[in-house]
């Protein structure tokens, strides 16, 4: 049985251990980071169990900015709860655990927060071979990012609640 819950500091070391699997170590947010960022916006982190077990997550803080830039990463204080834009730090599955369909119930779980909040809509960074993934959210790729987050190559993906009516899913 699955169940999708907000995340707890109590639950900081299976997200690592999430984002862990999920990505090189340069582009992993750090346990200590975790905790930074779970004592400032937990209610922007969810997680989802299957068997009573952390598989897969999503965070990201909410904030006025309409792209992330590195400092968001890094500083969880930065955290705007009236902001305009929820932000999509992490999206993480465990590797025994993907192509269950997780991610999808993820992003759609904290797209429709964002929408019941009132948010203008979603922003996150990506790889270019994620792009297609987001697409099918109603992201729109906006090119290359500034963001150099662990040396890699990001892409600007923007949900715009105001060009994007609310989906079937």
């Amino acid at each position: 049985m699955i169940q999708i819950r907000n995340a707890t500091l109590e639950d900081a070391a299976a997200l690592s251990r999430v984002e862990s699997a999920s990505f090189p170590e340069a582009e992993a947010c750090s346990l200590e980071n975790f905790k930074k960022r779970l004592a400032v916006f937990s209610d922007y982190f969810l997680v989802l169990e299957d068997e009573g077990e952390i598989c897969a997550l999503i965070d990201g803080m909410v904030t006025d900015q309409e792209t992330i830039t590195d400092e968001l990463y890094e500083d969880a204080t930065l955290h705007n709860p009236d902001g305009a834009w929820q932000s999509v730090f992490g999206l993480a599955v465990m590797p025994q655990k993907r192509q269950l369909g997780y991610a999808s119930l993820l992003m759609m779980e904290l797209i429709e927060k964002a929408r019941h909040e009132n948010r203008k809509g979603l922003i996150l960074t990506c790889k270019k071979n994620l792009i297609p993934f987001y697409e099918q959210f109603g992201f729109v790729n906006k090119g290359l990012s500034a963001s150099v987050h662990g040396g890699a190559a990001w892409y600007d993906m923007v949900l715009d609640f105001a060009h994007q009516p609310p989906s079937g899913f």
